[in-house]
């Protein structure tokens, strides 16, 4: 596959918000001052509450564009397709709202234990942690699709994006600044997608099904403690969400099971996921291969 295909086909909106991320880059490089009035800087988050969502879109490293620019654009290209541009972006904007809310009550407690003014005025900005939900979403569609150039299976993604950001806190100084919102964006992409992700077609949400559990996350071996601990929040957090979803679940007309099961839904999430991925990968072979315009429309019709 040529690597002019392999940088094709991202989608207008990705391109749009990759837009914005080397916009601001660029902006606080011209204008150092201004990532004081765009960061998250806890101290100064009140009255600057704007930096609750402006904080997620301002990368101030060229390292931090470069991997938030292309993470942005390769994970798009496969779940914007699926989920829609509309859900794509309300996504992205939950996720990176709610990782800095996270981040600033994290600081303040940090602060209010240690006394230390550093997490107070320690300027925190980045997509990292929308980018790690967007992992957790590659997880949920294609979690048994195997990257052949990193040999592992998409759904071990986020954790091992995880556990590596955990690994590099040991060697650097400033680990505050994107090992939280890495970790929060993490676990609130898997919330959003677990709990809250509106199905139009099954007119329900989330995805209940074993394979997206918490647990999943963790290592086989350690998944037997994992999941009772993670049923006890699940209850306390989320208990009358499960009820409403069991009550959809277990009503049924005569004998047969409402279209909107969410088992059902969700495999059927993961195939529509592997499907788009396969006619993607097909169209880029046949593209790269000199393939015609007739090939590609019959590649496409076969995998419908």
């Amino acid at each position: 596959m040529s690597s002019s295909n392999l940088l094709s086909g991202f989608t207008r909106l990705c391109k749009g918000l990759a837009v914005v991320l080397v916009g601001a880059h660029i902006v606080v490089q011209i204008l150092p001052s201004a990532v004081s009035f765009l960061a998250l800087i806890p101290a100064k988050t009140i009255p600057f509450a704007w930096n609750l969502i402006t904080a997620g879109y301002v990368e101030q490293t060229i390292y931090g564009v470069f991997v938030s620019t292309f993470g942005l654009l390769f994970t798009g290209k496969l779940l914007e397709p699926i989920w829609g541009p509309r859900e794509f972006l309300k996504f992205i904007f939950i996720v990176n709202f709610l990782t800095s809310v996270c981040v600033f009550i994290t600081s303040i407690s940090l602060y209010y234990i240690s006394r230390e003014e550093s997490y107070l005025y320690l300027p925190i900005s980045g997509f990292q942690g929308v980018l790690s939900a967007l992992l957790v979403g590659i997880k949920q569609i294609i979690p048994d699709q195997e990257l052949a150039s990193l040999k592992i299976k998409a759904k071990w993604l986020p954790s091992l994006a995880v556990l590596i950001s955990i690994v590099i806190s040991f060697f650097t100084v400033d680990s505050a600044a994107f090992l939280p919102p890495l970790v929060f964006g993490t676990y609130i992409g898997w919330i959003y997608l677990r709990y809250w992700q509106r199905k139009p077609e099954a007119k329900l949400r989330g995805d209940p099904s074993d394979e997206f559990a918490f647990s999943t996350f963790f290592p086989e071996f350690l998944r037997p403690v994992i999941d009772p601990i993670a049923t006890i929040f699940d209850r306390l957090l989320c208990g009358r969400r499960s009820d409403v979803s069991n009550e959809e679940r277990d009503y049924t007309l005569g004998s047969t099971a409402l279209p909107g099961s969410d088992p059902i839904e969700a495999s059927r999430r993961r195939e529509r996921g592997a499907r788009a991925l396969e006619e993607r990968l097909a169209a880029e072979m046949l593209a790269s291969s000199g393939g015609s315009a007739e090939e590609l429309r019959r590649v496409g019709s076969d995998n419908v």
